[in-house]
């Protein structure tokens, strides 16, 4: 599923005259269909890849960054049942269908928006949360502002759907927005709902076996005139729902052909627009130029294998980098997340690289996406205490970072706005390493080679699953202001560290190593050099800290790999 490698760029190339001539030419695509809105005199962009390729450079901030904090928080943490809640509460033989059943009831008549009203947060504190993922080291904090459940957590003017209306009854962007911003850190929007047409058709389908076997689940039968009287009056549920776009048939009678079925036909993932239902691609553009106009957002994350809905994911990008250099003075600030890009295409936005890795340095900056457990809140993580431990946080910042990436990390939130004890623990320990060792990390930039070590780091979507453990034996590499820092990824058993690509005459190192400290001490450490390696013995003090970061400075010794 992923794409080989980019060839090596230089450079980020500014807007070019190419772009400028296309953008000023452009025909009609998606927002040539919507109505007027103010946008920049001047637009550099044009909606098409061209245009974005030629034109985009990742901004600093993002580069500098390198660690960001996410709260990919919705009605589906409601439950506590973990990912695709939505989808897979109606889906007969599922587990979360089973748990449905005999905790709210059977889908043909509490449905998945009974859960969207049952989401209160009510003990939601953003301004605590966003101190302690400051105290984390995080520069940059991202908010889920819809999923594939097609709810809008923030005041939509297009989607009556939203958090202002249903459940919270807050602006959750709004306010998320507002404690980022207080503490200085770039903050970030994900939309997800580009998919939703095709992920929420369980919600029309039926169970298959049993005593209730061929009734219609909630969205087939509900319409705005069942909701008089109702917590939803006025709201239709077919707006939430998406409509009937593709919509398992009659007939089915074992559990076994009815989920192949949806496995077959709704749950493909593609990123072309639904032909049969043009306003939902209308609708979902207006929504996402709504999020952007109004919140001013400095990242977009689309959970989508390049861009959303065919020439709308064109048309909104399109928009967002022109309306940012408006926001900045002619500045572009920018950065668009899109997953799964050919190389072609990987300098117009920043790839996102979900659950993975890059086996070497990149030439353009990247991204990683993970969660400490389950995108939405999963109890049974927790009771079982099955998270990431900081220290496997830890080792995959080193390593992205070293290869010219940065790490968003979600931390799943309960319906009601709060982590856990364990999560809390863990941003806590983490809190500990960066607070003395952020310096190798943020505004790092890559060095001749990420680093050494036996451990290998499969690439890939997905491939955290088979990558293994790094050891103190897995060196990483980061450069800044003429410093090298090489951090061993745990504590080596003798406490004496060699590091072979710093040997005596080593060809990426051949220049003098003048002096050596810990990262967050200005003592000197000792040291010797032959060749097989730089050698040092570590002060004790540091004995079983997740990774030991070193400051390495010496002539020439810390050229970055690219601009």
């Amino acid at each position: 599923m992923q794409a080989p490698s980019s060839r090596f760029r230089p450079a980020q190339a500014s807007w070019t005259r190419r772009s400028f001539l296309q953008a000023a030419a452009a025909g009609a695509g998606t927002a040539a269909l919507m109505p007027s809105q103010a946008a920049p005199a001047a637009a550099p962009f044009a909606p098409n890849w061209d245009s974005l390729v030629d034109g985009y450079r990742t901004p600093d901030w993002f580069r500098d960054a390198k660690f960001g904090i996410w709260a990919h928080w919705s009605a589906q943490c409601v439950p506590e049942m973990g990912d695709w809640y939505g989808r897979n509460m109606y889906i007969q033989g599922h587990w979360q269908y089973d748990h449905h059943v005999k905790t709210y009831g059977h889908p043909s008549k509490v449905g998945f928006m009974e859960m969207q009203n049952r989401w209160k947060a009510e003990n939601w504190d953003p301004d605590a949360l966003l101190d302690l993922y400051v105290k984390a080291g995080a520069k940059y904090f991202v908010a889920l502002a819809n999923h594939h459940d097609n709810f809008d957590n923030y005041n939509s003017r297009y989607h009556a759907w939203n958090s202002v209306r249903v459940g919270p009854k807050r602006d959750l962007i709004g306010a998320w927005a507002k404690a980022a911003r207080a503490r200085g850190l770039r903050f970030g929007v994900s939309n997800h709902a580009a998919h939703a047409w095709h992920w929420f058709q369980t919600a029309y389908g039926y169970d298959a076996e049993g005593p209730l076997a061929g009734q219609r689940y909630d969205a087939f039968r509900l319409t705005k005139a069942d909701g008089r009287g109702t917590w939803w009056d006025g709201l239709d549920p077919q707006d939430l729902y998406t409509g009937r776009n593709i919509v398992v048939p009659d007939g089915f009678r074992t559990i076994r052909s009815a989920t192949a079925w949806h496995d077959e036909n709704t749950r493909h993932w593609d990123e072309k627009p639904p032909l049969q239902n043009p306003a939902f691609t209308r609708q979902w553009f207006l929504r996402c130029r709504d999020l952007i106009d109004s919140y001013r957002p400095d990242l977009v994350y689309f959970d989508n294998s390049g861009l959303p809905l065919g020439q709308a994911g064109l048309d909104i990008t399109a928009h967002y980098y022109n309306a940012s250099m408006a926001w900045h003075g002619g500045k572009l600030e920018a950065v668009v997340n899109a997953k799964v890009l050919p190389p072609e295409r990987r300098a117009g936005v920043v790839e996102d690289v979900e659950r993975g890795f890059r086996e070497n340095i990149e030439p353009l900056p990247w991204q990683t996406d993970t969660c400490l457990g389950d995108w939405h809140y999963n109890r049974g993580l927790f009771d079982n205490h099955a998270y990431k431990s900081a220290a496997t946080v830890i080792h995959r910042l080193c390593d992205i970072v070293s290869k010219n990436g940065n790490l968003l990390l979600s931390v799943p939130l309960r319906g009601d706005g709060t982590i856990d004890s364990d999560e809390r623990k863990i941003l806590e320990e983490i809190a500990a390493w960066m607070g003395r060792n952020g310096e190798a990390i943020h505004g790092t930039r890559p060095w001749r080679v990420y680093g050494e070590g036996p451990t290998r780091v499969a690439g890939g979507m997905f491939s955290e699953g088979t990558s293994q453990p790094l050891s103190a034996e897995d060196i990483r590499f980061t450069t800044k202001d003429g410093v090298l820092y090489a951090i061993a990824q745990g504590w080596p058993k003798t406490g004496t560290l060699r590091i072979a690509a710093l040997a005596q005459d080593s060809a990426l190192a051949p220049g003098a190593i003048e002096r050596i400290e810990v990262v967050g001490s200005t003592d000197s450490v000792p040291f010797s050099r032959s060749r097989k390696g730089l050698e040092l013995r570590l002060p004790e003090g540091l004995a079983g800290t997740p990774a030991v970061a070193l400051k390495i400075r010496g002539s020439g010794l810390a050229t970055p790999s690219s601009p």
